[in-house]
């Protein structure tokens, strides 16, 4: 379910869009509320949120003032927007502190806005986990930083494996029956640990998650084209996206076009990701033989993709796969061009595009780089059945799920359960060599 801001009057595209024309976009910015901002329900909550949702690492970086931060957030209250995503894995316990400060100054009532604060990680090494006492404390003390009554979700960063899962889903309905919380999700979480949570939640008749917070964007699908869209059928656990600014391009000496890995910028605070410290490992060990290049970087919110880093984490050859993604991001780009705008508002437009994600995380440094990402919902009506097409050409990433085989093709095959499936040749093989086959493996058996 969902709602227009506003009516469709305000929308004013000019022509329609074909891959050859280059209309530009007009900037509105004296409008009071984005044009093509909606609102739908998170999951299949009665919760209400804004389809574009303000992350707020950037916003409380160390180079971002107190003012500048504060007219961030009075110009996404303004332009429409109504949820805050808080993380202390990303910017410590400062944008708690600070967004508490803002909105006791601004004076927004507390109806009008949504909060989303996760939990697990902390700045402190011994003070991480899932366990009933981390996260009553957690939650009390993001309430007291906050100086609110209530967080509207509470996000679990990352599932605990070494806690069971009995006692999270346990301590997260106490939480929520003592009015700490309205909702509970999940960020980071693989489908099956979704799926056991919510398992335990019926079994134990506690409340449900709501949602799941997941990386999103054109070198990032399978996970949220294949499978949340299930979550969200089978037990309704809707999706958050970030990370639609996936693309980095900088500028060598020689004038040409780099891809600069996530890893190589210091923009973000210490990582705690397993993936982003390889991708350090690996920048490091390279940057030495590498010829020095002035940079210049355009976006700096999300930044790159985890595409690469799995790539480089699997030892595949770096060099090959990142001029593969700096041909894909060079076309993007030139496609964003005909369509009269920049490819970071292309991408946020592409992510949005896609009918699982409910509210897509957008971060800015400056109130100027807000408004110009928010430009991107007026691109949504442009992007016909033939641009999309056309961006799918380009990337040749679309996720297709492997066809099932049967557990009686497996036997007849040879091959045990669990085992990798047959290979094209086997299956092919004589009709003497497959009863040999399954005589050795009834003797196995």
């Amino acid at each position: 379910m969902e709602e227009f801001s506003g009516t469709t009057a305000q929308l004013d595209f000019g022509r329609s869009t074909s891959l050859g024309s280059n209309p530009a976009i007009q900037i509105r910015s004296n409008a009071t509320t984005t044009p093509g901002l909606r609102y739908k329900n998170l999951g299949k909550s009665g919760l209400r949120v804004s389809n574009v949702g303000l992350g707020t690492w950037p916003i409380f970086s160390p180079g971002v003032s107190e003012e500048q931060a504060e007219a961030i957030l009075r110009l996404a209250v303004d332009s429409g927007i109504n949820l805050f995503d808080l993380s202390e894995a990303h910017s410590g316990t400062r944008a708690e502190i600070e967004l508490g400060k803002i909105i006791q100054k601004a004076g927004w009532k507390r109806t009008s806005f949504v909060i989303t604060t996760k939990i697990y990680w902390s700045t402190k090494s011994e003070e991480r986990g899932l366990s009933r006492k981390h996260i009553i404390e957690s939650v009390q003390a993001s309430l007291q930083r906050l100086q609110l009554p209530y967080i509207d979700v509470i996000l679990v960063h990352k599932a605990d494996s070494m806690c069971p899962m009995e006692e999270i889903v346990r301590a997260m309905n106490y939480v929520i029956s003592q009015g700490w919380s309205m909702y509970w999700g999940t960020a980071r979480w693989s489908p099956v640990e979704i799926m056991e949570a919510y398992t335990n939640c019926r079994q134990f008749n506690c409340v449900t998650p709501i949602v799941e917070q997941s990386e999103y964007h054109m070198f990032c699908r399978e996970k949220a084209e294949l499978y949340l869209p299930e979550m969200y059928n089978k037990i309704g656990v809707g999706f958050m996206a970030w990370g639609p600014l996936s693309m980095c391009l900088g500028d060598a000496q020689n004038g040409e076009k780099l891809w600069i890995p996530k890893g190589s910028l210091k923009s973000k605070s210490q990582s705690y990701s397993w993936i982003e410290d390889e991708v350090n490992k690996e920048v490091s060990a390279r940057s030495s033989t590498r010829p020095h290049c002035s940079v210049h970087i355009s976006v700096l919110f999300f930044l790159f993709s985890v595409h690469l880093a799995v790539m480089l984490h699997l030892r595949k050859d770096p060099q090959d796969e990142a001029r593969r993604l700096y041909d894909k991001a060079r076309d993007i780009s030139n496609l964003a061009e005909k369509l009269g705008c920049n490819a970071v508002q292309l991408s946020i437009a592409w992510s949005l595009k896609h009918e699982p994600v409910q509210c897509l995380l957008l971060g800015a440094t400056s109130p100027e780089q807000l408004h110009q990402s928010l430009q991107a919902l007026q691109l949504l009506p442009r992007l016909s059945t033939g641009v999309m097409l056309e961006i799918e050409r380009i990337l040749e990433n679309k996720p297709v799920r492997p066809p099932p085989i049967s557990t009686l093709a497996l036997r007849e095959s040879g091959v045990p359960c669990g085992a990798e499936s047959p290979k094209e040749e086997d299956i092919s093989m004589g009709e003497e060599q497959k009863e040999s086959q399954k005589i050795s493996f009834c003797e196995i058996q």
